[in-house]
């Protein structure tokens, strides 16, 4: 078991941290494949196409005035709760692979602890990142309240 989770462990590392970079980026350009695939369908209907809309996905998306629906607070409120139940999730595997574990070696075993201690321990990373996304979302409710 000990060699199993000497190789699972990195590649799930590895392999979180590919989709959390790779993921965003990739719908991010699909969203904008298919907006300016409509732009120009509507170009060639003859449709107008306002002048704001061209000056905003010109601009880096850093920049854009054009906000998805919701506010702030509520996405980082989303967002928390997606890292939290991923966190979760993974350390949930760690606990089902030491319960499979203790039971075929009627027991505890050093390799089952290795293993949720590994699974704990990557599962930590996207907890506490959820936990900064609550974390943010109660501060900008807070802000929020005082604004209005």
């Amino acid at each position: 078991m000990s060699d199993a989770s000497s190789v699972l462990v990195p590649i799930c590392m590895f392999g979180m941290i590919t989709a959390v970079v790779l993921v965003p980026a990739w719908l991010k350009s699909r969203e904008r494949e298919r907006m300016h695939d409509t732009l120009q369908k509507a170009y060639a209907a003859g449709q107008p196409v306002p002048p704001e809309l061209i000056a905003a996905l010109q601009q880096p998306a850093s920049q854009r005035a054009i906000e998805p629906p919701g506010s702030r607070a509520e996405r980082d409120l989303r967002r928390a709760i997606v890292w939290l139940f991923i966190g979760l999730g993974v350390i949930a595997i760690g606990l089902v692979g030491y319960a499979i574990d203790y039971a075929r070696n009627d027991g505890y075993s050093w390799a089952g602890l290795d293993l949720l201690g590994s699974f704990a321990g990557l599962g930590m990373i996207p907890f506490f990142i959820g936990l900064a996304f609550l974390l943010l979302w109660s501060v900008g409710r807070g802000a929020s309240r005082r604004k209005s």
